[in-house]
Order: C-alpha cells, then sequence, then structure tokens
C-alpha cells in the first residue's frame, strides 16, 4: 500500500551580507579598473584567478599578485535557459569554466556577445578549447558583473 504525500511550492530568500576580506576586495577593485589580477604560489608558481589567499594546493600563504591576461580557453560550459533565485543574468545564458592565458586554475563566469536562443545554433558555435576574450561592463562597481562575459575571441 503507498500513501500519497501533498507538496508545497515555495520561495525561500536569505539575505545576507559578505565581507570580501582584503585579498577580494583588491581582485574586484581591479575588475573596476578593467583588470583581471590573480595571486602567485611561491613554492609551486601557479598563478590563481579568482585570487585566493593562500595557495591550495601547497597550503602557504599567497601575497604575490599579477595581472593576467584577458583572453582565454573554453574548459567546459553549460547552457541555462530557466530562471532561479539569484542568477547572474536573465536566461538563456552561457555559464563557463575557462582557463585565462599564463593562469593554472579554471576560471567560471559567462560566455556571450551572440544570440543563445537557440540551443541547437548555440551547441554548434560554443565548442571546448575555443578561444576568449573579456567584454567589461559601462558601468563598474568592483563587482565580479563588472566583466560582463567573455565573448568569442
Amino acid at each position: 500500500m503507498s500513501k500519497e504525500y501533498k507538496t508545497l511550492m515555495t520561495e525561500i530568500r536569505l539575505p545576507y551580507e559578505l565581507a570580501y576580506g582584503p585579498v577580494w576586495t583588491r581582485f574586484f577593485e581591479g575588475m573596476a579598473e578593467k583588470k583581471i589580477f590573480g595571486t602567485k604560489c611561491t613554492k609551486c608558481g601557479r598563478i590563481l584567478v579568482p585570487a585566493r589567499s593562500f595557495c591550495p594546493r601547497c597550503f602557504i600563504d599567497t601575497d604575490e599578485w599579477v595581472e593576467v591576461a584577458q583572453t582565454g580557453t573554453l574548459t567546459a560550459w553549460s547552457y541555462v535557459n530557466y530562471r532561479y533565485y539569484g542568477m547572474p543574468t536573465e536566461p538563456p545564458f552561457i555559464s563557463a569554466l575557462l582557463r585565462l592565458d599564463g593562469t593554472d586554475v579554471d576560471f567560471l563566469h559567462l560566455i556571450g556577445g551572440f544570440d543563445v536562443s537557440d540551443f541547437e545554433k548555440t551547441r554548434k558555435m560554443v565548442k571546448n578549447g575555443m578561444r576568449l576574450k573579456a567584454v567589461w561592463s559601462d558601468d563598474r562597481k568592483a563587482h565580479i558583473m563588472d566583466l560582463k562575459y567573455f565573448k568569442p575571441a
């Protein structure tokens, strides 16, 4: 004998305030200046973007800052065509992992600059390994979305 349960559809909001701290503050201040900064590990030499206060491989503080390239290579992507709370932009959009030139970890951001309303056309155009270039917002506020998206280079 199976029992049937009723469900309730609702939305939960959790407002909060986040202190960036010194590393993310400097990283986002760079965004306001149309610059992408990473931190470099003095032990293994990896350059980390977004900047981090320590190397997750060596567990040492990273206090050397480097400006990195605004171009990179697409390593993975996801097509988002539904709306959810707190999303970075209106759907449809492409969320992507890219490896900026000269860095050693993937960076999560958006791909744009072309019509993504048709998934099949988008799927034929967007390929892992494609080259991308940063496009900046005109109205920058020291926020991750100061970097509007990456477009095909």
